[in-house]
């Protein structure tokens, strides 16, 4: 008799434990986990990087193109393989269907171009460098919306760029 009263009392405590903690509509579930979640971005750019955003502009501009875009999302993407490369110690596009991929789930880009450099000390040298080089020029003057840029340094004190074009 007492391990029923034991057990019954067990039920009724669970029972009443168990509703009183009960959403009272399954809305309230579907409300909790279908929250949106909206981040800007931000990226603080250096002298180096503005002068190489205002610099590609520039030349887009003067032969009749369009000009892009900063998007922070693509300069923290820039900034990510600037690390990898430093991290490698060597200049690559490793990765980049990666880097494309993340841009087109994250920012719906479209089309996705990249440029990198390696060891240039100002702006004008590494956009001059893009610019005489048949890809790195058909990137700059290709049929995007917006652009990111990340120069970093390594322990030695030499550039590494990344600059990232995409069409939304």
């Amino acid at each position: 008799m007492k391990n029923i009263t034991l057990t019954g009392s067990m039920l009724i405590f669970c029972a009443l434990f168990l509703t009183s903690c009960s959403k009272d509509s399954l809305q309230d579930d579907v409300t909790a986990y279908d929250q949106v979640v909206t981040e800007k971005a931000e990226y603080d750019y250096n002298t180096i990087e503005v002068e190489i955003l205002d610099e590609l502009n520039t030349y887009r501009k003067a032969i009749g193109l369009n000009e892009l875009k900063v998007l922070a999302e693509v300069s923290i993407e820039s900034e990510g393989h600037n690390e990898y490369m430093i991290q490698e110690g060597e200049v690559s596009h490793d990765n980049f269907s990666m880097r494309a991929s993340q841009l087109m789930n994250r920012v719906g880009a479209k089309a996705v171009g990249e440029n990198v450099g390696f060891g240039y000390s100002s702006s004008k040298a590494v956009v001059n460098a893009w610019l005489k080089s048949k890809g790195h020029r058909e990137n700059v003057e290709g049929n995007y919306t917006h652009f990111g840029i990340s120069v970093r340094q390594d322990e030695e004190g030499r550039n590494y760029f990344t600059n990232i074009f995409i069409k939304k």
